[in-house]
């Protein structure tokens, strides 16, 4: 059966809850409160999971709340390679306005991680005793990981024979793609950040993920667009998925359930292009559901079948 590591530098443990009304001075009575193991691959740890299938989380973790972290993570059952660290894991929330509908996230500054701390999270990807399909690295890297951490892990993926996926932004990402990367996932801003350019249209996004295929060593780009879908780029063409039209609960967690069922789908032996239809299933899922709460196979299964891809390059839908 395939085997998928996910490695997340900056963990969090995500609290939500909501309130009335958010306002300031006033004490604001929350409820509905929970907590989630958090940070982008640990989120996509628990999604492949959730689908069944053999998955790794290897994470940093310090200090009471990574002792919390590390015990939300075994009620879940996934599977964990935690590296312990002197500093503490970071907090996230969420705070639902529950009178307007909009939700308030604060993201907290993670830990710094000292030099033998970071190099032993390498170690743990590369010294596994079984060999994984892919490695999945997801998130931010905190202060004291050097910029081409990312591309030391791809040397990594690429020493174990596996495809390397990554999901993070700005100059990390950009050292990356210096290696050899199988799938990246930005969002419209990260792109627009690391190639300079406007991507006011549909042909400018297509030409600027052509020349990232093109120049640096990266397979395919998946650029998620909120609210107007998604876009897949590959040597082989590009295609455009629509948002599904659901009614939207949470945002929270939908990114990572996007890359979380397109992993999921890669890892079994599916089509990048039947891959990305998962994904789009999977961050819709993930919008449905409340809190810091990411998407069930149920739900991604049910709404797959409703996902339309269009070429983007011409008429008519794939199917």
């Amino acid at each position: 059966m395939p085997f998928v590591v996910t490695l997340t530098m900056n963990p969090a443990v995500d609290l939500s809850a909501s309130t009335a009304r958010v306002e300031p001075i006033h004490k604001l009575r929350c409820r509905s409160s929970r907590r989630d193991p958090g940070g982008g691959g640990v989120n996509v740890a628990r999604v492949i999971h959730r689908f069944g299938l053999p998955t790794l989380a290897v994470y940093p973790a310090g200090g009471l709340v990574g002792q919390l972290l590390n015990h939300l993570m075994a009620g879940e059952l996934v599977r964990t390679h935690p590296i312990a660290i002197t500093d503490e894991t970071r907090e996230d929330f969420t705070v639902l306005d529950e009178g307007s509908g909009e939700q308030y996230r604060f993201v907290l500054p993670g830990p710094r991680l000292r030099g033998p701390e970071w190099m032993e999270c390498l170690s743990a990807v590369a010294n596994l005793g079984e060999r994984p399909d892919i490695v999945c690295a997801s998130g931010s890297l905190p202060p004291g990981v050097p910029d081409d951490f990312y591309a030391r892990l791809a040397e990594v993926a690429a020493n174990h024979g596996a495809r390397f996926v990554l999901d993070t932004s700005g100059v990390p990402l950009r050292e990356a793609l210096a290696t050899k990367v199988d799938l990246i996932k930005p969002n419209l801003r990260e792109l627009r950040e690391i190639s300079g350019e406007a991507l006011d249209s549909e042909r400018a996004l297509i030409a600027t993920c052509r020349r990232l295929i093109e120049h640096r060593r990266v397979a395919a780009v998946a650029v998620t667009l909120g609210a107007d879908g998604a876009m897949l780029v590959t040597g082989n063409g590009a295609w455009r998925a629509a948002a599904l039209p659901v009614h939207p609960v949470s945002s929270v967690g939908a990114g990572d359930s996007f890359l979380g069922a397109m992993v999921w789908a890669m890892a079994t032996g599916r089509s990048d292009l039947e891959a990305f239809r998962f994904g789009i299933a999977g961050g819709a899922a993930a919008v449905r559901a409340s809190g810091t709460e990411l998407c069930h196979p149920k739900d991604v299964h049910r709404l797959v079948s409703e996902v339309e891809i269009m070429d983007a390059e011409l008429p008519g839908p794939t199917r």
